[in-house]
């Protein structure tokens, strides 16, 4: 592999102007990438997540946020009034020494107490600013829907992924994780590293507009193609063009399966004792698979799984050479000897809980494989040490602003 090298953010410093889950997603995937995130919480309440379930307590009565903890690994906490004007000052001289702010508040939060990008690229014209929200921040592409408030669940339902998630029957469903947040973050940070290339070549910072709808509607381009070219809207529950596609329900649970050839599907028929399927009239496409599914193919599979272990389905598939997984809940995962051995999961030192173990980054990279494991930080655990070290601020100085409760 050669020599290990430092990260490769490893000189870059980030300002976080962040809450909850999108803009902390971003700056973590920097953070663990090796770059100085330096998060801003205002003093005395700090992000609005560390009062979100599950809140765990040690011996002491002292507790922690297992949301919060979810999206802040390897940062360090600024505690920072900056509707102030001394706050505005200290704000204003990290954004002079920093590559990158990353900021997921409502639209017009930053220019309405005088911190837009216009004000800051005047003090740092290499300044990368990464602006997250619900439909975009960008005048120029400003839509009708630019005012509104969002959440993830509200960017999932307009974009597309809801309706095409769960069963026919049933109403549509969230997908179960917060991917209009965390992935807008991962396109944030994506956003981020184009903005340093380029700014490597130009000399010039810029503005990234990452939109949580427009990323979600992105996400359901199969379901847009299909309407684009055909007209027809793929409705949930009800695969159109693929079968046997889905979880099929084993003796302890259940199997996830997808057929995607002819030549697979041969090979399905091999595995599950039915060859005689492999000329059947009901089965010769997938289209053709996918109509025949419910009253035909259906109820073959089930009947050939179900006195079997999902276990046992998976290793007959996988031994005839075809894709297929147990559906694992996180019990599963914490203990999946693959994904211990990817060393996907960080053992960290907590402040409150002791050891406790995070999800840590998915990347790997030849030259730098260790995760790093600094913890998640306390309310302004680090604000003494980011003005010494970074502004250079005296000690009469810290005492003024911590007097005047702006940090």
């Amino acid at each position: 592999m050669g020599a290990i090298r430092q990260k490769p953010l490893h000189s870059i410093r980030v300002i976080g102007m962040e809450q909850q889950v999108a803009g902390p997603y971003c700056t973590m995937m920097l953070a663990h990438q090796g770059a100085d995130v330096i998060k801003i919480e205002r003093p005395g309440v700090g992000d609005s997540s560390r009062e979100m379930a599950p809140i765990v307590r040690n011996a002491k009565g002292e507790k922690n946020s297992g949301y919060f903890l979810r999206f802040n690994l390897n940062k360090r906490s600024l505690a920072l009034d900056i509707t102030t004007a001394p706050g505005q000052k200290v704000f204003k001289d990290l954004i002079a020494v920093s590559d990158v702010l990353v900021e997921n508040l409502r639209p017009g939060t930053m220019k309405k107490v005088g911190l837009d990008y216009d004000v800051l690229r005047q003090i740092n014209p290499r300044l990368v600013y990464a602006a997250i929200s619900g439909f975009g921040s960008l005048p120029a592409y400003c839509g009708p829907y630019n005012g509104r408030p969002a959440y993830d669940i509200i960017s999932q339902a307009m974009g597309g992924l809801m309706h095409a998630c769960g069963f026919a029957d049933r109403p549509p469903a969230w997908l179960g994780i917060a991917l209009g947040d965390i992935y807008s973050g991962v396109m944030a940070a994506y956003g981020v590293l184009l903005a340093l290339i380029d700014r490597e070549k130009t000399g010039e910072g810029q503005y990234i507009d990452v939109s949580m709808y427009d990323n979600m509607a992105s996400l359901a381009e199969r379901y847009f193609t299909a309407y684009s070219l055909t007209g027809t809207v793929l409705q949930r529950g009800k695969e159109e063009y693929i079968a046997p596609w889905g979880p099929f329900r084993a003796k302890d649970g259940y199997v996830a399966l997808i057929i995607a050839t002819e030549r697979d599907w041969a090979k399905f028929c091999e595995t599950i004792g039915r060859t005689d399927l492999i000329g059947d009239p009901r089965c010769q496409s997938g289209p053709t698979r996918a109509k025949n599914m419910d009253q035909f193919i259906g109820p073959i599979i089930e009947q050939w799984m179900n006195d079997k272990t999902k276990e046992e389905v998976t290793a007959a598939f996988l031994a005839n050479g075809l894709p297929a997984g147990p559906v694992q809940h996180a019990g599963e995962l914490s203990q999946c000897p693959h994904l211990n051995k990817r060393d996907l999961f960080v053992e960290t030192d907590d402040p409150i809980l002791g050891k406790i173990k995070l999800m840590g980054s998915p990347l790997k990279l030849s030259r730098t494989p260790e995760q790093l494991k600094g913890p998640v930080p306390l309310l302004g655990q680090h604000t003494e040490q980011i003005l010494r070290s970074v502004l250079a601020y005296s000690e009469e100085q810290i005492q003024a602003l911590a007097g005047e409760k702006v940090i």
